[in-house]
């Protein structure tokens, strides 16, 4: 795969691609990025990306200029086959499944946004996909980014050690992850569920789901409303609701 990113600054990016999984990715040849200022696209003397917003408002908004012309060059004859992803708190939330979805290009462009936001022209005219991370605001597009590239890349193949890693994920299933536990099985009192040392993998696979079930409905119930629930998971959430009562 590889990855364009188009950022006012670029180096924020040094240490958390050539680090961890995603240096290990790089040093595979599984994935190359390359960095562009789109700043080195204006045209104009002063080398101003932004400016006032018609109508008056606060802040400054980046100018669409710079950014299509930025595009357009890293593109070449490939820009008709290319995502090119804008990061945005006005976006679509980036959940795994667009992850997933974005792991299987084989060449992805992120914009990263500064300022009071983007000339309209630019997501309506030259993006394909604009997402958020999350209902906050930050002070740029990188670190949103970065995230969206991480749960990208990890998920090609031969980037984690294990290949199922990313299989069991949270969000994957469509729930969250079951708990998990390592030696000792005894710390400070604190003991490892018998099951997970007994050696019966059918035991075992069963309470992990259960947990998976109990840890989604605790935390993130929201993601039940499009989960398709088994009988027995029912018989589960009836369970996890009678133990709230009892506390």
């Amino acid at each position: 795969m590889k990855i364009d990113i188009l950022s006012l600054f670029p180096e924020m990016f040094a240490g958390v691609l050539n680090s961890s999984i995603l240096g290990k990715a790089v040093a595979k040849n599984v994935v190359s990025f390359k960095m562009t200022n789109f700043r080195d696209f204006t045209t104009n003397k002063h080398n101003k990306v932004d400016d006032y917003p018609f109508g008056g408002g606060a802040g400054m908004v980046l100018m669409p200029q710079p950014l299509f012309d930025a595009v357009e060059a890293v593109c070449n004859e490939e820009h008709t086959k290319t995502r090119i992803i804008l990061t945005s708190p006005q976006g679509k939330p980036f959940k795994q499944h667009d992850a997933e979805m974005l792991s299987k290009e084989k060449k992805l462009i992120f914009i990263c946004g500064h300022y009071e936001g983007f000339d309209e022209r630019v997501p309506e005219f030259l993006v394909t996909d604009e997402y958020s991370i999350g209902d906050f605001v930050m002070t740029g597009g990188e670190l949103a980014a970065m995230a969206m590239i991480d749960s990208i890349v990890r998920l090609l193949p031969g980037v984690l050690g294990n290949d199922t890693s990313a299989v069991t994920d949270s969000f994957s299933t469509g729930l969250l992850e079951h708990p998990h536990y390592t030696r000792p099985a005894d710390f400070r009192g604190m003991k490892v569920p018998e099951v997970l040392l007994s050696g019966n993998h059918e035991k075992i696979a069963e309470w992990r789901l259960r947990e998976s079930l109990r840890r989604t409905y605790e935390r993130r119930p929201d993601l039940l409303d499009g989960y398709k629930l088994s009988e027995q998971e029912k018989r589960w959430i009836k369970q996890f609701e009678q133990e709230n009562q009892d506390d």
